[in-house]
């Protein structure tokens, strides 16, 4: 089976999916600093602290996404041209596995994230594979993932602090 995933995708008149390059890893530092700093701001640290803490864990999730899923695919989601977001999905022949979805707080609940689910979805119904991912049990994305079908599955569905749900594939007519 041939991937659907290229290096870029135009996704609507607004949302285009490059391929993450090496100018890129200033914003997406930044939007992994944006992600965190809810969490973080309890800390108490200097924001110098909490940048480097940030930056060092970006970097550590980076290389293990990029050492661990052969068959991966690292987006920028672009807006107008404007970055927006990051989309990461594991292209494997049996599953397609979202792996880490983000967006700059500005484009959060916005549209953005039930267009690339329904891209996803398309292309799992597509190749018929299930896409499965991970998500803490409070995140608001997870009824997004159940709005498009996602269930979690038992048993071990809870795995460490994140829940695992899939999506099995919708049969083509023939």
């Amino acid at each position: 089976m041939k991937s659907k995933l290229q290096p870029s995708l135009q996704l609507n008149d607004q949302l285009r999916l490059r391929s993450v390059t090496l100018g890129d890893y200033p914003f997406l530092r930044g939007l992994y600093r944006d992600v965190r700093s809810q969490e973080l701001s309890v800390t108490g640290w200097p924001q110098a602290h909490i940048n480097a803490f940030c930056d060092s864990q970006f970097d550590l999730q980076d290389t293990h996404y990029r050492e661990h899923y052969p068959c991966a695919h690292f987006y920028v989601i672009e807006q107008h041209g404007t970055p927006v977001g990051r989309v990461y999905v594991s292209d494997a022949p049996e599953i397609l596995r979202l792996m880490e979805v983000s967006l700059v707080a500005s484009r959060r609940g916005q549209g953005v994230g039930g267009t690339l689910m329904h891209w996803l979805a398309g292309l799992s119904d597509a190749s018929q594979r299930p896409i499965e991912l991970h998500v803490e049990p409070e995140n608001p994305a997870r009824r997004l993932y159940e709005r498009f079908g996602f269930i979690t599955p038992e048993p071990q569905a809870q795995s460490g602090v994140y829940l695992r749900m899939r999506r099995a594939p919708i049969l083509q007519a023939a």
